[in-house]
């Protein structure tokens, strides 16, 4: 690269990191100031300005504050107080950042349980959430009436909307509130920003879904770091699809807007097929993403409006190079944010320069600023590699490790944990490069380059050793996703009985034009064998997370048993070279080692 090209690349990398730190630069642990305070800031601010549009309605910045403020009073006068919880079980709704911002304006945490739950999941993070309330409407209502009897404790259900059965109903009870503020010192006078204003539960991809603790400074670090990095003014209006209870959505896409004096476009949920309509009669000039989203809008057919836009970035996490070139020039998009940072981790990068398929960047000429590293990772021993001394050690350009953040008290390195102190504590990596210092373990695996721009390789523990090799399932999950055919792929280890390692499946949701004579010839030509995956099974749809993560604990546990899958599935015949259907006999064949796999 030409020197002119490198300066250039370095002074947009220097503005947008310049940028967000003007806005971060402040937030401090034992500050008075709240993320409520920064949000009523911008209510003064920008009051008569459109805050909030959804399903037809618009309310202004003073509007959204009356909103809260009746949610504050009305938790004062159900005797709720500074530090209890209250649960918020809704789907996207123009109330939903309203509720717990009026919540926090009285010291109340809100716990933002995703509405897509059900059974046990649900019951488990209303459990942890330690509520005794819980805010739910008609849509959410029947799955929480499902578990109730469930809880380990009695939680009131309050009913926004139609009201059935034991269900108190919030419509009526707001009516009666003053939408007037809360006395600031009286409220939350005594509460810090180290104090704790959300509960947003983990993704729940490999397990239970863990209660990550988001104090005050980590929610305002969020909505004042996108204020920043997107460089977002009072005339931008962001696009939200994403769901409310996560933090990609439900802070950095919000705080990006309504901190600003911008305005938030929401919708109930993603629509490929309404995507451009919407992005063009509201006159977006931003929406939020996660990779997922812009696979769906690249693989729908042409639409009249796609080019007819407003647009000026995109920004988001996940977004694999291929799907971001693609995208950019199918859409016409003049840019690309896509950033890093785990829900309740400490370390977060940005991409200011838009290279497709990074996810940030750390210079060398950066690099002490930063809290992040990355230390070399035995797959097998599934623990970082230590030296003759005890300490890790760090990767090298091209070499993959996994990522810490080093913990300390900045608002920008520090680690506020789970509601479970056990799991909070496993994600602690100690002594890492000195005696006593404490890194905070992302789980994720990682890559370098000579530049400094950090590519995602896999979750620890999608990576898995098959024939004495590492196996990244998110890089053979992009391969076989380019295959004619193949809409979707989620990749994964099985054990098989007799064998080291765990063999590659792959769960694919296909077309009608799918082949798998072709599909089997790719993988031939295109993968080294120890990375072919082993197993195939044919689903309809690929089952996800509401933020569009692939689940696989219950694939991984299904294994490729026919007699307990439904689903057709395949393997890879080392006789044949060519991918046969499992039947009974096989298995049991396979399983007794009857196939030299």
């Amino acid at each position: 690269m030409k020197w002119q090209a490198r300066l250039a690349r370095d002074w947009r990398f220097f503005k947008g990191l310049s940028r967000t730190l003007k806005w971060v630069k402040s937030i401090a642990p034992d500050s008075p100031n709240l993320i409520c305070d920064d949000l009523e800031k911008a209510v003064d601010e920008h009051r008569d300005r459109p805050a909030i549009t959804f399903e037809g309605r618009t309310v202004t910045y003073g509007e959204m504050d009356q909103i809260a403020n009746r949610y504050a009073n009305w938790a004062k006068g159900q005797g709720i107080t500074r530090g209890q919880t209250v649960a918020l079980f809704m789907p996207n709704r123009l109330e939903y950042l309203p509720i717990w911002y009026g919540l926090s304006k009285v010291g109340i945490c809100t716990a933002l349980i995703n509405n897509q739950l059900t059974g046990q999941a649900l019951t488990h993070c209303l459990n942890i959430s330690g509520a005794l309330h819980c805010l739910v409407d008609a849509e959410t209502s029947p799955a929480f009436e499902a578990i109730r009897g469930n809880l380990e404790k009695h939680m009131q259900q309050w009913t926004l909307g139609p009201v059935q059965g034991d269900r108190r109903d919030l419509t009526t009870a707001l009516k009666s509130c003053s939408q007037l503020r809360p006395d600031r010192q009286t409220a939350r006078g005594d509460i810090v920003a180290r104090d704790t204003a959300l509960y947003i539960f983990t993704s729940g991809t490999t397990g239970m879904p863990k209660a990550a603790r988001i104090n005050h400074m980590r929610a305002q670090l969020y909505m004042r770091g996108f204020a920043g990095s997107t460089g977002a003014v009072k005339t931008d209006r962001i696009y939200v699809t994403l769901p409310l209870y996560h933090a990609t959505g439900g802070l950095c896409a919000m705080g990006a807007a309504l901190l600003t004096g911008g305005s938030v476009v929401l919708r109930k949920k993603f629509s490929a097929t309404h995507f451009w309509t919407d992005i063009s009669t509201e006159g977006c000039t931003m929406f939020v993403y996660i990779g997922e989203l812009c696979r769906y809008l690249i693989n729908q057919p042409e639409h009249p409006l796609e080019r007819s836009h407003k647009l000026r970035l995109a920004f988001g996490n996940g977004l694999r190079g291929d799907v971001w070139e693609e995208m950019v020039k199918r859409f016409n998009i003049p840019d690309v944010l896509e950033f890093y940072g785990a829900t309740e981790g400490n370390v977060s990068m940005f991409n200011f320069d838009a290279k497709p398929g990074a996810i940030g960047r750390v210079p060398k000429w950066l690099k002490k600023k930063f809290n992040v590293r990355l230390v070399q990772y035995d797959v097998e021993a599934e623990a970082p590699v230590r030296g003759p001394d005890g300490f890790c050690i760090e990767s090298g350009p091209g070499q993959v490790g996994e990522c810490l953040g080093k913990i300390s008290e900045d608002a920008r390195s520090n680690f506020s944990g789970y509601a479970d102190k056990a799991a909070s504590e496993k994600k602690i990596l100690r002594d890492v490069f000195e005696k006593g210092d404490a890194w905070f373990r992302t789980g994720d695996l990682m890559r370098i380059d000579a530049d400094g721009y950090i590519y995602f390789v896999d979750r620890i523990g999608d990576t898995f050793r098959w024939k004495g090799e590492n196996v990244s399932t998110s890089e053979v999950s992009e391969q076989l996703a380019q295959v004619p055919g193949v809409l979707e792929a989620n990749v994964y280890g099985v054990a098989v009985t007799g064998q080291d390692g765990r063999a590659g499946m792959a769960a694919l949701a296909v077309g009608e034009d799918f082949d798998l004579a072709k599909l089997s010839a790719e993988i031939e030509g295109h993968m080294p064998a120890y990375a072919q995956p082993v197993f195939l099974r044919l689903q309809r749809e690929i089952a996800t997370t509401g933020t569009f993560k692939y689940r696989k604990v219950d694939l991984v546990a299904d294994g490729f048993d026919p007699t307990r899958v439904k689903d057709p599935i395949y393997f890879r015949n080392p006789t044949k070279k060519a991918y046969v259907k499992l039947t009974k006999a096989s298995y049991t064949k396979l399983i007794e080692g009857g196939f030299r796999l």
